[in-house]
Parts: structure tokens; sequence; C-alpha cells
């Protein structure tokens, strides 16, 4: 089933405790973004603080015990586009408590071979995201089958990866 307008949206208005995120390219091309992105390429910053709806919902999820994460797989050196989103977004949303993490695999094996990116929440409901070769997102779909292996990935993406500020320090 293709998950698109109110139905994703459900997705992260109705998660109980968990919304995480496996991101693996080096770029996603979105309309929402091609402004302030061109605009990053030729200079512009976001120092921030930025509150927006994504904040205000890691913010509504970590003061109930909950959270949302994510671990993002990448090699060095960093696109145009991973720089941006770590200035834009990781930077701002890291210390408002979102779980970001990097799983850097510039030097070493990636532990995920072949996985893509997906999003899972409350480590039951998988929605597997479908992009073209350049970012462009494809579609959304609800995965049906047992959601064991997600979750094993989850675990080896975790284990294997930084925390977003100690990567940046480094």
């Amino acid at each position: 089933m293709l998950l698109d307008g109110d139905e994703w949206k459900a997705k992260f208005r109705d998660f109980k405790a968990e919304a995480w995120r496996l991101e693996t390219l080096p770029q996603y091309l979105v309309p929402q973004e091609a402004e302030e992105f061109a605009a990053f390429k030729n200079g512009a910053r976001f120092p921030g603080p930025y509150e927006d709806s994504w904040t205000a919902l890691i913010r509504k999820h970590t003061a109930s015990g909950g959270g949302i994460g994510r671990v993002h797989i990448l090699t060095q050196p960093l696109s145009d586009y991973l720089r941006f989103e770590f200035e834009r977004y990781y930077r701002h949303q890291a210390p408002v408590g979102e779980d970001i993490r990097i799983l850097d695999v510039t030097d070493r094996p990636n532990p995920l071979p072949g996985v893509h990116d997906f999003w899972m929440f409350d480590r039951s409901t998988v929605v597997l995201m479908h992009y073209e070769e350049d970012g462009r997102q494809i579609s959304r779909e609800l995965y049906e089958g047992d959601p064991a292996p997600f979750i094993e990935y989850q675990r080896i993406a975790l284990e294997a990866s930084v925390p977003f500020l100690e990567y940046v320090r480094a």
C-alpha cells in the first residue's frame, strides 16, 4: 500500500513511543528545500535556532519518554546536500532531542549493505522509502511483513554509529 497525504502524516501524528529512520543516500531532492539548498550552495548559512512543527514533535515525544531518531549512513567527502542537511536540520534538531546518529563507512565496510531507506514507528510499522538514484522520492510503501528484520537493522545501525554532535566535533 502506497502512503501519501493524510495517511502519511498520520504515521507521525499517531505513533506512541518511537519514530526512527534509516537514511542511506548522499542527497535527497525535496522540492520544499530547493530554495534553501540553492542559497546554501551560494554561501547562505542557517544560524537558527529553529522552532517548527518537527522540533515541536521532537520535544513532545522526548518529554513523554518517547523519541525520534535516525541514522544516516554516509561516506566522506560529504556531498553538498549532506553539508546542507547537517547545517539546516541536524545541527538544530539534535540539541532539542532527536537522536541523530552518523554511520560513516568511508574507511570500513557498511554493516547494512543493500538496506534502503525506511521509517519505523513503534518498532511495529515500517514504511519503505523509495527514491530515484539522484534522491528524488518515488513513493512511500507500507511494509506488510514482519518488522523483525528492520528492528535488527536499527540495532546494527545504532551500534555502529556515533551521535551527530560527536561526529561533527571530531
